[in-house]
């Protein structure tokens, strides 16, 4: 299931909880060394040196716990019992060029300013340009506000333990904590506290989608409507079409400007393409809704922005919108119970409550709420590093898949598509929350996949990827 996002405070508790269970400090340290080898492992090969950096607390017992699983590398644990014996030590270990330092300096309890020795030492770990493992945090940043006590160790791997911290989801610690990935089954007692945040795991997703019928037909699975594409743009409406048969509705059919209707139809095969005409009110036997990608032509008539307003308002369909249609939509909420979605990017978010990206940025969790609220607590899918989902109350969701290959033209509409495709099957949209996170989550795994098999894959790559039908 999903995980909490638990502060130092509930951190201390839940350590509390599983010694009066019984449970031995020994043994929790035991796993979390095992965790943290079979990382350091997979972030090196055969004969790569591995520098283990200790502290004096439990992150340095973890790191020494590590040491011998270490098989087949050349590890060398650094003792840093504080800054004098340390800055030495790590400073003759760094001459051997290590392919990985292992970070167990400091954990959770850290709470004052670093001394300057301190900072000197964590500046030389980030200027040697070897991998970095963090274990729970890099060491010297703030667990419940991603602020750094003087300075920080950048990772290349944060492998936080039990669940996320506050800390590692600030934008700015973002710089420090590399990629984000939760230390589980340690030993640790059962432990749910409520978070208004929760981090995704792909255990949510176990029993997910649902199972189709054997006797079913594609009647059986939805048909979406994709109005999307226009003069210059016509590659968002394919990428969208793609991505919402990654989904498998029974049907789709992309209606589209006139002026991109020909490079449209002659990418599609199984998705069917028609031109929109001004005052066609989109009536068909459509189960869900896309609108958006693709739509940012000058060809786009006024026609079509006042009727993405009216289904927004008025259409009893799931209904998602993405790209230049975020700022066609009324601040007004759809009929009641029906499914209404908005995909932005931090700078759309941004545009939309007339603010600087840094300011969404700053605040992700208030924005996608204030996005909701002001159009009538849709759902938002607020994209960029840790994905947001949710809405204007009730819990949010935070994306753990995904790395910084995403970032290319096209991702979005992908996305959007998908989500859609996924909407549109009746059996699928009886839980919004985890139709919408499953979408996310996959579209980051999908990246992942891509990226651990080979570097300059593109978004037309993602797509054979996407979902859990094929691997690169």
């Amino acid at each position: 299931m999903s995980l909490p996002i638990v502060s130092t405070a509930q951190m201390r508790e839940w350590e509390r909880l599983t010694w009066a269970s019984g449970q031995t400090e020994a043994a929790v340290i035991a796993r979390v060394g095992g965790k943290v080898a079979a990382r350091a492992l997979e972030l090196t090969a055969e004969g790569d040196r591995i520098l283990l950096a200790a502290g004096k607390g439990h992150n340095g017992d973890d790191v020494r716990a590590a040491l011998p699983q270490l098989a087949k590398r050349q590890p060398q644990l650094v003792e840093a019992p504080d800054a004098a014996e340390g800055a030495a030590r790590l400073a003759e270990a760094l001459k051997t060029r290590p392919a990985l330092i292992v970070d167990g300096l400091f954990g959770i309890g850290l709470n004052r300013p670093l001394s300057q020795e301190w900072i000197e030492v964590i500046e030389r770990i980030n200027a040697s340009g070897a991998d970095v493992l963090s274990v729970d945090l890099p060491s010297g940043l703030d667990a419940d506000t991603g602020m750094t006590h003087g300075a920080a160790i950048r990772a290349t791997v944060t492998l936080t333990v039990g669940a996320p911290k506050p800390g590692l989801l600030a934008a700015n610690a973002w710089e420090y904590t590399g990629r984000v990935e939760v230390a589980r089954d340690v030993g640790l007692a059962d432990f749910n506290p409520p978070t208004e945040r929760r981090w995704t795991d792909p255990e949510d997703f176990a029993a997910w989608p649902p199972r189709r019928l054997v006797a079913s037909h594609k009647g059986s699975h939805g048909h979406l409507l994709i109005l999307a594409g226009s003069l210059g743009y016509h590659g968002a409406a394919v990428l969208a079409a793609r991505g919402a048969q990654r989904a498998q509705p029974g049907l789709i059919t992309v209606q589209t400007m006139e002026s991109s209707y020909l490079p449209i139809a002659a990418q599609c095969q199984a998705v069917m393409v028609s031109v929109w005409q001004p005052g066609e009110k989109l009536l068909g036997p459509w189960s869900a809704i896309l609108i958006g990608p693709g739509l940012a032509g000058a060809d786009v008539p006024d026609e079509a922005r006042a009727l993405a307003r009216l289904l927004w308002r008025d259409s009893p369909l799931p209904v998602v919108v993405d790209a230049s249609a975020l700022d066609w939509l009324p601040l007004s909420p759809g009929p009641r119970n029906s499914i209404r979605v908005m995909t932005p990017h931090p700078g759309e978010a941004a545009r939309l409550l007339r603010r600087a990206p840094e300011q969404v940025q700053a605040d992700r969790l208030g924005a996608l709420r204030q996005l909701s609220n002001r159009f009538g607590q849709c759902w938002v899918v607020l994209k960029g590093h840790q994905t947001l989902i949710g809405r204007g109350e009730g819990e949010v969701l935070v994306n753990s898949s995904g790395n910084p290959y995403l970032a290319q033209g096209g991702s979005g509409d992908v996305l959007s598509g998908y989500i859609a495709g996924w909407l549109a099957q009746p059996s699928a949209r009886q839980d919004p929350l985890r139709a919408l996170s499953y979408a996310v989550y996959e579209h980051g795994a999908a990246a992942d996949r891509w990226q651990a098999a080979r570097a300059g894959w593109t978004v037309e790559d993602l797509l054979t990827s996407l979902g859990r039908f094929s691997f690169p």
